[in-house]
């Protein structure tokens, strides 16, 4: 059977709760590989694991459960190894890499920010920033809609308008939190956020960070802002220099066999 791997900790770090359970179904009980400094928090593989919201979550409150008394850094979800001697291999293999990002990560917690537009707010700012789009609205307003060509130009200018305050505000977002944390990752974005900032936090700072996201929202209201935190440091696995496409930490460990859910 091959084994699991939630993540990775320094050897003296403080024993895991005894009936911590992880993936699986049913749970596969976690336990600790030790070798040299470090330790890898392990359990058996399910033969399929299915990647759903349980599995999800049990692999994110193993991380939990160990970051709240020490540092650890997160592997993937579903990441795994042949077997045990693979995992403690890795470990003696990688034992300065991983001695330094548990050090750069000890102390801190990521929280993830997503930003997107109000809508109604947004346009009308646009519409009090924009004298030639609030212009041709009134004429179009004035002529009873106006021409189709009319309506055509005034969406295109309202859409490059939009496009444009999202870059501003994705950028004024950036810049407003970077300051205050250690490190940003920019995620992928998708449909309806303008932003998807990763900010890697001293625990110690939090408070200090979530009034600053606090402040934002209240100076700006056509902003929506969600913020899911404090979560173990997942975007910030690999060194600066080491990127994932590489070879990095987060792909020392292969993938478990997963099955999607019919």
């Amino acid at each position: 059977m091959s084994t699991y791997v939630y993540g990775i900790i320094r050897a003296s770090h403080s024993p895991l709760p005894q009936d911590l359970d992880g993936v699986g179904d049913p749970s596969q009980p976690v336990r600790v590989l030790r070798e040299g400094e470090l330790a890898a928090i392990v359990s058996d593989a399910p033969e399929e694991l299915r990647p759903k919201r349980r599995d999800l979550l049990a692999h994110q409150h193993v991380l939990d459960e160990a970051g709240a008394d020490g540092v650890v850094l997160p592997m993937r979800f579903a990441s795994a190894a042949p077997d045990d001697d693979t995992v403690t291999r890795v470990l003696a293999e990688r034992a300065g890499q991983l001695l330094e990002r548990l050090q750069a990560l000890d102390g801190m917690a990521e929280y993830n920010i997503k930003a997107n537009h109000n809508e109604d707010a947004v346009l009308r700012l646009i519409m009090a920033s924009h004298d030639d789009i609030r212009s041709l609205a009134q004429a179009n307003r004035e002529a009873g809609g106006g021409t189709q060509e009319d309506r055509i130009r005034l969406g295109e200018m309202v859409a490059a308008a939009v496009q444009e305050r999202e870059a501003r505000d994705a950028e004024l977002l950036h810049q407003a939190l970077a300051p205050m944390v250690r490190a940003v990752s920019v995620g992928a974005q998708s449909t309806g956020w303008l932003a998807n900032l990763s900010c890697l936090v001293e625990r110690r700072s939090a408070e200090r960070f979530l009034t600053a996201v606090d402040a934002l929202r209240q100076e700006h209201p056509h902003l929506e802002l969600r913020v899911n935190g404090p979560l173990p440091p997942y975007s910030f696995a690999e060194p600066p220099s080491s990127p994932q496409a590489e070879g990095g930490i987060t792909e020392a460990f292969g993938t478990a066999a997963t099955q999607q859910d019919e």
